[in-house]
């Protein structure tokens, strides 16, 4: 998709405007499926999909630990993982960021401890020899890591998901729409940001509060308004999910809502495709399945925005 394809529809007639939109924007998604669909067999992907795969998940204790000693940290890896893997090396006078790293030994059957605590302890087991224990998770251990950001070298393969076009206008009618919305949006400078690489968050507050939308702000009007969009749809969307299971599914609406409304103000959004098909690989039934909460969210957005236009 150029940005050509993406003029500005009109839906003059006011009889048949909602249908027409709703028909429009199931369109949309089905044109965004076809792009999933690509960007998943692209090489791009491919080879960015392979650098992912060789950087741990670390757990929620791991994450805190990292936050608090790195807060911009976005991908971190042992020295030798940098050198051997990534073919680049920790730069001069860096300082490791220190984790929990899990300790794989043989464990004994009963007390799944490792044989020299074993001995160490009141178990009694002794129905086969230590040699023949299987290996497990027998504690864990310090370990330093750094961030991509401590390192100098060959660079990591990158995804394009920038939005792109002319959002002089669109921008400051979707922060005015924010009251409609109710959410409260914040707009903050990067020297401010506290959310590593993250272009956006929505927080969850107290029921009597609404959604807080920050937005981390760079020159790119165009890919924050998207990036807006793809948080009002979170406010919108999942403001009583808590479920952290569905956390890939509740990107992939919130994505594919920020795609059509882009589309509809004339943004070019085909790079959310890669961004989608980064999270699982049933895109296309997922986008299917929830097909009206998408185009219903994203027609809200829409309805409330023109209005927002309308009233200037």
């Amino acid at each position: 998709m150029t940005t050509s394809d993406c003029s500005q529809v009109s839906f003059e007639d006011s009889d048949t405007r909602r249908d027409e939109m709703h028909s429009t924007m199931e369109a949309w998604a089905k044109d965004l499926v076809d792009e999933v669909d690509d960007a998943a067999s692209s090489e791009q992907f491919k080879k960015w999909l392979d650098v992912q795969s060789r950087f741990h998940d670390y757990s929620y204790r791991n994450t805190l630990l990292i936050n608090r000693q790195c807060p911009h940290a976005t991908r971190v890896a042992g020295y030798r993982t940098w050198q051997n893997e990534f073919n680049r090396h920790v730069s001069e006078g860096e300082s490791a960021i220190w984790i929990w790293a899990p300790i794989i030994a043989k464990q004994c059957p009963d007390c799944e401890n490792s044989p020299s605590y074993h001995e160490r302890s009141d178990c009694e087991y002794d129905e086969t020899p230590p040699e023949e224990w299987s290996k497990g998770l027998v504690g864990f251990r310090p370990a330093p890591v750094f961030d991509i950001s401590q390192t100098e070298g060959e660079p990591l393969p990158e995804l394009e998901t920038e939005a792109t076009g002319d959002a002089d206008e669109l921008l400051p009618a979707l922060l005015e729409a924010a009251p409609s919305l109710t959410v409260d949006v914040a707009v903050v400078s990067q020297p401010e940001w506290t959310h590593g690489d993250a272009k956006g968050v929505c927080q969850y507050r107290s029921p009597a509060e609404q959604p807080l939308i920050e937005i981390r702000d760079r020159e790119n009007s165009a890919d924050i308004a998207v990036t807006l969009v793809h948080e009002y749809a979170h406010a919108l969307l999942h403001n009583e999910t808590d479920d952290k299971t569905e956390r890939s599914k509740r990107e992939l609406e919130a994505e594919a809502v920020s795609y059509i409304v882009g589309r509809y103000f004339g943004i070019d959004t085909s790079g959310s495709a890669f961004y989608l098909a980064a999270w699982e690989g049933d895109e296309p039934e997922v986008i299917f399945d929830r097909l009206e909460r998408i185009s219903s969210t994203a027609q809200e957005i829409i309805d409330v925005v023109n209005m927002v236009t309308d009233d200037e």
